[in-house]
């Protein structure tokens, strides 16, 4: 079970991936780094994003580009995105991984929180999108992976401004599937289920939730940042030429 597959289509490659500094996100840069792709990432978390590019240099991996950024600064957004294609050559496949699923009950909502909510969860990824966009219509194409949740398919409480944005993802990326098409530009989304990062452990995985997943879930197990890494690894390289505006669901089968 632990010989996984090799891509040769993504050595080489630029990546950029937002909020790639813990969680998930450490997981792709991860991921990426060891198919001998050139990555850039971006994070709030400076300690964090440090720690990372120290272990895998340690590991002998060469060492990731990194800035720090706010993803709800879409000024700063698209400045690190421009600073890594100087720096490495434009961008063949952006991962919009960032994101805050910060539990919150309607009646606390102000109007300020949920457009905070969607700035941290939705409209960065459309900026990034664009953004990346015009460099990869000189390459010939590229591959955008856009993250959604299985959230926005559920009813669970205490999640509306998540899911409503996560829910908004499906819909920037059948748009600008479609308008980014004819340039060879595909646009997907990756819907992950409940990934036992530390941090969903640390906050909100407790006995009672472990026989939640144990119910919904088709597959025994618990489902791992490297689960979703090595779907999104499928999405970015070329063996998905033919894959876009779709969702595409790592969930052990909950939904």
């Amino acid at each position: 079970m632990g010989n996984y597959a090799v891509y040769p289509s993504l050595s080489g490659r630029n990546v950029f991936i937002t909020g790639g500094a813990t969680g998930i996100g450490e997981s792709l840069v991860e991921a990426f780094v060891r198919q001998q792709a050139r990555v850039a990432f971006i994070d709030l978390d400076l300690d964090a994003a440090q720690g990372l590019q120290k272990r895998l240099k340690e590991e002998n991996f060469p060492e990731p580009w990194f800035e720090q950024c706010d993803v709800r600064d879409i000024s700063a957004l698209e400045k690190c995105l421009r600073k890594a294609a100087s720096d490495l050559g434009p961008v063949s496949v952006l991962v919009n991984n960032a994101g805050n699923d910060e539990r919150h009950r309607a009646d606390d909502i102000s109007v300020e929180y949920w457009d905070d909510r969607i700035a941290v969860n939705l409209r960065h990824q459309f900026f990034a999108a664009r953004e990346v966009a015009r460099g990869m219509k000189e390459l010939g194409g590229g591959s955008i992976i856009n993250f959604g949740s299985v959230q926005a398919y559920l009813s669970s409480p205490g999640m509306s401004g998540y899911a409503v944005s996560k829910y908004g993802v499906r819909g920037v990326t059948r748009t600008l599937a479609r308008e980014f098409g004819k340039d060879n530009i595909r646009v997907n989304t990756l819907v992950p289920g409940w990934v036992m990062t530390e941090r969903q452990k640390r906050l909100w995985v407790d006995e009672e939730a472990e026989k939640m997943i144990d119910q919904v879930q088709c597959l025994p197990g618990r489902l791992m940042s490297e689960d979703v890494a090595r779907l999104v690894l499928f999405l970015a390289s070329d063996d998905s030429a033919m894959c876009t505006a779709q969702d595409f669901i790592v969930d052990a089968g909950w939904v």
